[in-house]
């Protein structure tokens, strides 16, 4: 993931500057940075065009000016906030932990359940009505549309769901159990068996969600469980 510190001393310092103000002017920066009008208006644009930073017009600003116009001051997107070091797999980690530390093992199981529901319950009525191959293929876009590090992949008789890319990582390979909402979200709306034959947490650089074309389940008994309890019932 791109960060702040690798980019060009001149967009750091400008995005740092922003990051510290709020918000800022052309002009405002300029005299930070000790830069001209013109080299922070043509780095602006660039940061503008890649989604990092966006203009608005300060409220305050628009109420005091009636004549001409009030300057325009620019601020960090969401895109270019996470630039900066961001901590969610340490917070997730420490939730997880904390609940099984409060409410026992269970309480975790159950939350990991209740993701595993909503999961479901948003993706399920565009692929209900597909048939099997073609669910396997929508799923590919499983995390996001048109994701470029995950396969379908079928060899005729059964399917595979290959992922390069987990958006969550950090968090996955130090609590493996968040795992199981995939294998069960998958499960239930593939309507049949699925089980990651290759997973990150075993070095293998990537996840294999295994789908057994030919062992149906029903999607609306389906209880969840959790991965490891799953991996230990078909052994």
């Amino acid at each position: 993931m791109l960060t702040v510190d690798q980019l060009s001393e001149s967009r750091r310092a400008i995005l740092i500057a922003l990051k510290q103000r709020g918000s800022a002017t052309i002009a405002q920066l300029a005299a930070s940075l000790h830069l001209t009008g013109e080299a922070v208006r043509q780095q602006l644009l660039q940061l503008q065009r890649e989604g990092w930073i966006e203009p608005r017009l300060a409220r305050e600003a628009a109420e005091r000016v009636r004549t001409g116009r009030p300057a325009t001051h620019y601020k960090l997107t969401d895109a270019g906030d996470h630039l900066f070091p961001k901590h969610y797999d340490a917070l997730n980690i420490a939730v997880i932990d904390a609940v099984a530390e409060e409410l026992g093992a269970e309480a975790v199981a159950r939350v990991l359940a209740r993701i595993t529901n909503d999961r479901v319950n948003a993706v399920a009525p565009a692929v209900r009505e597909l048939p099997l191959a073609e669910r396997v293929a929508a799923l590919k876009n499983w995390y996001i549309v048109d994701d470029p590090y995950m396969d379908a992949q079928t060899d005729g008789a059964e399917y595979r769901l290959v992922e390069r890319n987990c958006p969550f990582y950090n968090t996955a390979m130090h609590r493996p159990a968040l795992c199981s909402v995939s294998v069960n979200a998958l499960t239930r709306l593939l309507g049949v068996r699925v089980r990651r034959d290759e997973k990150f947490q075993y070095g293998d650089g990537r996840c294999v969600f295994h789908v057994f074309a030919q062992e149906p389940i029903d999607p609306a008994t389906w209880e969840f469980r959790l991965e490891s309890e799953l991996d230990a019932a078909a052994t």
